[in-house]
């Protein structure tokens, strides 16, 4: 197949461009790099099957005939959509909105990266599909929750009015090589913090859950999903509950650091607990997540740990030669 694959500098688009070509697709990426790197693909730049293009996703483009589109285009970091507020709501309607006309122009298939973020701050838990949510809509996270509820709102209404052959997966807290290391999430704070000693930082009181899937586990329940015929939303996350703190005690654990743990305040709107019910996923895809958080973070380790390093500078880059 030939894919269209928007958001492809991101961490999890960047994963997905691997496993695609990795499985003999050819792979057309696009990504304005507001949050994306360009890092993330340099290994893939003189693939063939692998093709890259700058461009912003609001606005109208067209990367010829497509078999597949994987809308994965979105800051996805509460540091990122916090910046970029704006970006962040038109990316998840203007930008839905022409990749959906490119799968409906072209018959193409059209997967979706929707979020547990849907769930808000929820009142149900475990957290199934069929849970319409509990979010703030005018609250400082709103900007990436209601961009991410509309554009299943838009999803949904190509599908039922044009035919278009839609899924929508909601992915849980996702983490791995690739991550940006400053972006604000629990594991990329945590580990960075631990690698250079300094205090981890945990909001409230650390008893607040997530759920932490590693980037590979993600990526094989994504692709699973892409190849059925389901067209309403899909959990794709790890089921095993942790809570903030015993996840820093584990980031501890593993970096070896001695740094001591600090607590902040929470900040508005931040979820009590989080975790998914994948009843759905493992049975329709006979998928569930195989790498428990401390190996997950082991896996992770020497990335986080390059991203510590302070590069050497060239005596020509210094203007010494």
């Amino acid at each position: 197949m030939r894919v269209l694959l928007t958001g492809a500098a991101g961490f999890l688009g960047s994963h997905l461009a691997d496993a695609l070509v990795a499985d003999g697709h050819s792979v057309f990426g696009i990504d304005n790099l507001c949050t994306g790197s360009l890092r993330n693909l340099e290994h893939l730049k003189r693939d063939p099957r692998f093709e890259f293009l700058e461009h912003d996703i609001c606005q109208p483009f067209d990367p010829g005939h497509v078999d597949y589109v994987l809308n994965f285009a979105s800051p996805a970091s509460p540091v990122d959509y916090y910046r970029l507020a704006i970006e962040t709501l038109m990316v998840g309607s203007a930008g839905t909105r022409n990749s959906l006309e490119i799968a409906k122009k072209y018959g193409a298939k059209f997967l979706h990266a929707s979020t547990s973020e849907c769930y808000g701050d929820p009142s149900e838990h475990p957290q199934t599909e069929e849970y319409w949510g509990h979010v703030n809509p005018i609250g400082p996270r709103s900007v990436y929750d209601e961009a991410k509820r509309f554009s299943e709102s838009l999803v949904m209404a190509y599908h039922r009015y044009y035919g278009v052959d839609t899924r929508l997966v909601r992915i849980f807290n996702t983490y791995g090589p690739r991550l940006q290391k400053d972006d604000g999430r629990v594991i990329s704070n945590f580990m960075m913090e631990a690698l250079t000693d300094k205090d981890i930082t945990i909001y409230g009181s650390g008893d607040q859950t997530r759920s932490f899937c590693y980037i590979s586990d993600e990526v094989e329940g994504i692709l699973k999903l892409a190849r059925t015929d389901e067209h309403l939303p899909v959990n794709v996350g790890n089921p095993v509950e942790w809570t903030i703190l015993d996840c820093a005690k584990m980031v501890l654990r593993v970096t070896g650091s001695k740094s001591k743990l600090v607590f902040c305040t929470l900040p508005e709107d931040d979820p009590v607990q989080r975790q998914p019910d994948i009843s759905k996923a493992r049975s329709l895809l006979g998928w569930e997540p195989k790498i428990d958080l401390e190996t997950g973070l082991k896996l992770t380790l020497d990335y986080f740990r390059s991203c510590t390093e302070v590069p050497v500078a060239s005596s020509a880059a210094l203007g010494t030669d």
